[in-house]
Formats: C-alpha cells, structure tokens, sequence
C-alpha cells in the first residue's frame, strides 16, 4: 500500500507492517493505524508513523538500550486484549523527544505492540521511577553561529 507522509514522501508499506493500536494513542485516539518505519539495519531510533495522517509520526526506542533493567508489567486483560500468547511476543518501545540538547523517552507510557498479530496499545505506568522526560543521551548541537 503506497502511504503519503510529510517526512518521506510517499512510501509503500506491506499490508503486513500495518499496526492497528485500537485505542490510539495518548493525545490521539482517533489514530489508529501506523507502521514502524527502520532508517537502517543497526538503528536503535525508529519512526512510528501514522498511515491515517501524514503530518503524525514519532521516534520511538527500544527503551532497554538505554536502561536494561526497565521493565513493563502487562497484565492478564492486557495480554487478552493484545492477543499475546507469550511475553516474547510483544515488543515495547517509547516515544522519544528533544528537549534542548537531550533526548528523553516516555518511560511512563510505554508502547506495547504484539509483533505477531500487529497490535498495539499505549499504557500509562504507576511505577514512579519512571518518567514521561526520561533521560537517554544528550546531542550536539547542530547549529552555526554567524559572528
């Protein structure tokens, strides 16, 4: 399916890679079809990008690059609701931001996607050692000053 973005241009995405989160997401709940674009083999930033809009699309990670002992309980009616059969059928990832010269992600509502079924569903943590600014690496800033 050939799909218009605003960041890409038109690409063409596999039926396959489409995944409905039913809910949407947090802020976007009438939005509820995306698919995970990869700019390269070994990336750890990825672009969640919406099929329904062009306009909307997120970074997302893998959350364990940056802190491996995160972690996301999924209850039994997430799990039911999420056709997942077993854990390792479902991938987490979390919306990343720029805040000045720092790249945090949203700790606190994580992604959770069935890879198998395609599915996926934002969850809101109650865990407080996590945040919606989570530190994960600072960047260079980019720009030039002229004197």
């Amino acid at each position: 399916m050939e799909v218009r973005t605003t960041r890409f241009g038109v690409i063409d995405i596999a039926e396959d890679r489409v995944i409905t989160f039913p809910g949407g997401l947090l802020g976007f709940g009438d939005r509820n079809r995306f698919c995970l674009l990869q700019p390269g083999d070994d990336a750890c930033f990825f672009w969640l990008q919406c099929l329904d809009d062009p306009n909307l699309a997120f970074v997302v990670t893998d959350p364990t690059f940056f802190e491996q002992e995160y972690s996301v309980p999924i209850r039994p009616e997430q799990m039911s609701g999420l056709n997942i059969q077993k854990l390792e059928d479902a991938q987490v990832f979390v919306i990343v931001n720029k805040i000045d010269e720092q790249l945090t992600g949203n700790f606190q509502g994580p992604l959770i996607i069935n890879t198998m079924e395609k599915l996926g569903e934002q969850i809101v943590l109650s865990d407080k050692r996590w945040t919606t600014r989570h530190p994960l690496m600072r960047v260079a800033d980019t720009s030039t000053q002229i004197a």
